[in-house]
């Protein structure tokens, strides 16, 4: 039995139909039963893997672009590094081993962790103790103490959650969840849609009958905040996921479970749920309020620059022939373009006196 399930039954039946973001927050964070709040979701074992399972590459890398951007900020004494959605802590492992060479920013960082799971607070906590580090746990970024900081986002804003609304006959309508007769989970157009405001992007509102557009408020609101913090703290942000460049018509909601697709209305709780990233109205989003946006740019563009041919030709001559394999592996699924070097996107935000980030000269984004 689903108690999950019963208990979103039970909202249903009492509160009316859910927006597809109460959903996935109830999906993913519901204190006793979400997705994220038991066991651990990631890996070959679990559902999904991340570009840092893929290969210690992508942390190296990471920590030099942070050891970088450190130095184009001014190398203030002190710094935050703060990862939103850590995982396993795999990345932040991979960053300050490589960050070995470059004592004097290792000397200057505090680490803080964003991550709502107790059990994966409890993964990073062994990952992470022998490296001699303090570190802190957060549950939401808003709980991070001010100053100078670096953030760090991979695969987090694509987890936040989404509204869905579907072009009809007469407009546009939000996407709810109810339940039929039989009690099982179905959507259903909003008879009251034409009540509340709608946020379409004017060029997106003749779309045809049946188009799907999806908004995050929860991540205009992170954005938000974050870009109120580098503009005030003199910071960076770094964002990499899944997503559009600029905002799109496209229903994306999927969700997996052992590394396959499921119905996302069959087993809450049991399914990591995600939606693609609408980078353009975080550009937006984050320009309005002053922050230097630059990118999106694929993956691909963003890691090269960066040198990880360079670091996996370092790799490779000290590797065994079952290394030398996975190392090609992990460089091919991070760089190439029908996988992860093209799916994923990456995007900064900075201070306007600061220079561009590494990674990103001339590729600022365009309004």
């Amino acid at each position: 039995m689903n108690e999950l399930l019963e208990k979103i039954r039970k909202r249903i039946i009492k509160d009316g139909p859910l927006s597809l973001a109460d959903y996935m927050s109830t999906s993913l964070v519901e204190p006793e039963y979400g997705y994220y709040m038991n066991g651990d979701p990631l890996g070959k074992k679990g559902d999904f893997v991340t570009a840092p399972e893929v290969s210690q590459m992508f942390g190296e890398l990471i920590g030099l672009w942070c050891a970088i951007t450190w130095h184009k900020i001014g190398s203030p004494d002190k710094i935050k590094i703060i990862e939103l959605g850590p995982g396993r802590g795999t990345l932040m492992v991979d960053a300050l081993r490589a960050l070995k060479l470059a004592p004097t920013f290792l000397d200057a960082i505090e680490i803080h962790l964003v991550e709502v799971s107790p059990s994966l607070r409890k993964r990073q906590e062994r990952n992470l103790k022998s490296l001699g580090f303090d570190f802190y746990w957060h549950n939401k970024y808003e709980d991070v103490p001010e100053g100078k900081f670096i953030l760090l986002a991979n695969e987090f804003l694509d987890a936040l959650p989404v509204r869905q609304f579907e072009k009809n006959n007469v407009g546009w309508a939000e996407r709810m969840i109810t339940i039929n007769r039989k009690g099982e989970l179905i959507w259903e157009l909003d008879k009251f849609s034409d009540k509340i405001s709608i946020p379409i992007p004017p060029n997106l509102i003749l779309s045809p009958v049946g188009s799907v557009f999806e908004y995050s408020e929860a991540t205009k609101k992170l954005i938000t905040v974050v870009t109120e913090s580098v503009v005030k703290n003199e910071g960076a942000a770094l964002f990499i996921d899944y997503g559009y460049s600029k905002s799109a018509i496209g229903d994306t909601l999927q969700a997996v479970k052992n590394h396959k697709h499921h119905d996302p209305l069959t087993d809450p709780g049991n399914l990591d749920l995600t939606a693609h990233v609408d980078f353009g109205m975080l550009a937006s989003t984050a320009r309005k309020l002053g922050g230097r946006v630059y990118g999106p740019i694929n993956q691909r563009d963003f890691l090269r620059p960066l040198g990880i041919e360079h670091r996996a030709k370092q790799l490779l001559k000290t590797a065994s022939t079952r290394q030398k394999a996975d190392i090609l592996e992990g460089l091919k699924r991070l760089i190439s373009l029908d996988q992860m070097g093209g799916l994923f996107k990456v995007i900064a935000i900075g201070h306007a006196k600061h220079p561009a980030p590494e990674g990103f000269q001339n590729r600022e984004g365009v309004e």
